[in-house]
């Protein structure tokens, strides 16, 4: 063909890299091919072993088995002064990694100004906050004592928490009970609405299912959030059929234990609530990812947790180290009277659930999930398959209809991060910045590429005679 016949053919057209440049040629009519591809991270080499010898895709093989062999149940509800390990006097407990108060952001400051007035420690909210500036309360992660919570993640030592025990191998982990959405604490509203539900939460719902779960003893988290896959939840922000579930298993013990008001009270709380299991969520992937920290030479990372001003993450072979950047801003859809200018940066321990293999990770089982956090289904399709670039296995449990059953991406390996440049993806609520509003949309983020590339260089640097005690 000589070259001038080419200007008679018809243009097709090779896309590598972002796909909007491939939508906006197909939107005016071109034949592209769309090439998923991205650079590598800077910095980025292969690595398979450590300093030492340690053979790392072995150690990765062994962290994501007993990821995916833990069997996570709800055997029980206590107080959390009662039954957190490690509590201690005036302490408040918050999603993220470690901040102090000066530099918290407004919904994380809002929810410790309202848990304080809750526990009686302050008569007002400026009062609480002058008291968290003077320093009179200590803060430290959930992530510290083998808790999580969603959104600004506060755990006062007056609030109930379920407890999730790993049977496979006898850890346990906690978190606080669901609020639902709108203006509730974990957003960081406050106000008498906020605290009489808080109350009620604490002197009617809390105990309805602590005597509830005694009578039907341990219930099958793991169960749950499998059956939930297969009917459209992705256990992150669509718990709509695991709640469903969760209630099928209750109602019958509660309407037989509680009386007939404080049965109804709390049967129309919970199904009014799609959400009332996402807290179940993320303590049973809590509980199954603790077993896989502390395995020498893992990549594995084992938490991702956002405080509103950091996004961190901890990997299996550095269980006590944590890798952080600022906390990205998500692109969302937004609540009638609010728009991008009014959203905090991303927040809460709820990546739990994308760390463990779940939420953005298994969007493809949730196609509807798009409607609450935007995209499209293709895209909830899409993600999950790009996911399975940066993971080292897949959940055996955990699987996706629209895939054939396979099981969803388990395991990010930090080095294929850095190798391919694809960055966890994360769908989440969004909270209002200022202190006292409460949530204000949902959307879609990703990892910010700082926190892996600092744990990328400490894994290619790391001297096992002064590094870490577990790699």
């Amino acid at each position: 063909m000589a070259v001038q016949d080419l200007f008679g053919q018809s243009l097709k057209a090779v896309n590598v890299g972002l796909e909007n440049f491939a939508e906006s040629l197909r939107h005016q009519g071109v034949d592209v091919v769309h090439v998923d591809w991205h650079p590598p991270l800077e910095g980025y080499m292969a690595i398979t072993h450590t300093r030492d010898g340690v053979d790392i895709d072995a150690a990765n093989a062994e962290a994501v088995a007993r990821i995916r062999g833990g069997r996570p149940l709800l055997v029980g509800m206590g107080v959390a002064r009662d039954v957190i390990p490690g509590w201690g006097e005036r302490m408040i407990l918050h999603a993220g990694p470690p901040i102090t108060w000066e530099r918290m952001c407004g919904p994380q400051r809002g929810a410790v100004m309202g848990a304080v007035v809750y526990e009686g420690w302050a008569n007002d909210y400026e009062q609480a906050a002058a008291m968290a500036a003077a320093g009179e309360f200590t803060f430290e992660p959930c992530h510290h004592h083998h808790a999580v919570g969603p959104m600004a993640g506060i755990v006062s030592p007056s609030m109930p928490v379920f407890i999730v025990q790993n049977e496979t191998f006898g850890n346990l982990a906690y978190s606080t009970q669901n609020e639902g959405l709108g203006r509730v604490l974990r957003y960081g509203a406050y106000g008498d609405d906020v605290l009489v539900r808080l109350k009620w939460m604490e002197t009617t719902l809390y105990p309805a299912l602590k005597t509830a779960l005694k009578a039907t003893g341990p219930i099958d988290l793991r169960s749950i959030l499998a059956q939930a896959l297969q009917m459209g939840d992705e256990g992150h922000n669509r718990n709509r059929a695991a709640t469903s579930l969760l209630i099928r298993q209750l109602a019958p013990v509660l309407i037989e234990t509680a009386t007939k008001k404080v049965a109804a009270d709390v049967l129309k709380f919970i199904d009014g609530n799609d959400h009332f299991f996402l807290n179940l969520s993320m303590a049973a992937l809590k509980a199954m990812l603790e077993p896989a920290e502390g395995i020498r030479g893992s990549t594995i990372v084992t938490v991702m947790a956002r405080n509103g001003t950091d996004f961190g993450i901890r990997v299996a072979g550095m269980p006590d180290r944590w890798f952080t950047a600022p906390a990205p801003v998500v692109q969302g859809l937004w609540l009638p009277g609010f728009a991008a200018k009014d959203a905090n940066p991303d927040i809460g321990d709820s990546a739990i659930t994308e760390t463990g293999g779940a939420g953005g990770f298994a969007m493809a089982a949730a196609p509807a999930i798009v409607r609450f956090v935007g995209g499209t289904s293709a895209l909830a399709l899409q993600v999950t398959q790009e996911m399975y670039q940066i993971t080292a296995g897949e959940h055996e449990f955990f699987t996706v209809p629209a895939l054939d059953f396979r099981g969803t991406p388990l395991g990010i390996d930090v080095r294929k991060v850095m190798q391919t440049g694809i960055l966890p993806f994360i769908n989440t609520g969004i909270a209002h910045k200022e202190p006292g509003v409460g949530m204000v949309g949902a959307g879609l983020v990703r990892a910010p590429r700082q926190c892996f590339e600092e744990a990328f260089k400490q894994i290619a640097n790391m001297d096992p005679a002064v590094g870490p005690k577990s790699m």
